[in-house]
């Protein structure tokens, strides 16, 4: 599975709350991180569940399929699909 993320100012990237519940990553919690190819990201503590990871992504494109097509939503359009919130 592959996922497309935009790095902020700061270089921070936020993972999408579905990716984090799936996998069991929470507020304070540790990754490692791994340089080959490219970089991968993976929970210090816990196992993913690939099968669950991949229901909430589809259920979260599901709910953003609900919003209708433009390029940039009006502000607040998107707060039922669960998209945090823009770097400080």
């Amino acid at each position: 599975m592959t996922l497309k993320l935009k790095v902020g100012r700061k270089g921070y990237i936020i993972l999408p709350k579905a990716i984090r519940e799936a996998i069991g990553i929470d507020e304070g919690d540790e990754v490692i991180v791994e340089i080959k190819d490219g970089i991968i990201l993976k929970p210090a503590k816990r196992k993913v569940d690939i099968e669950k990871l991949k229901e909430s992504l589809r259920r979260h494109v599901e709910t953003l399929k609900r919003i209708p097509g433009r390029t940039e939503p009006k502000p607040g359009e998107l707060a039922q699909a669960y998209l945090e919130e823009e770097f400080e």
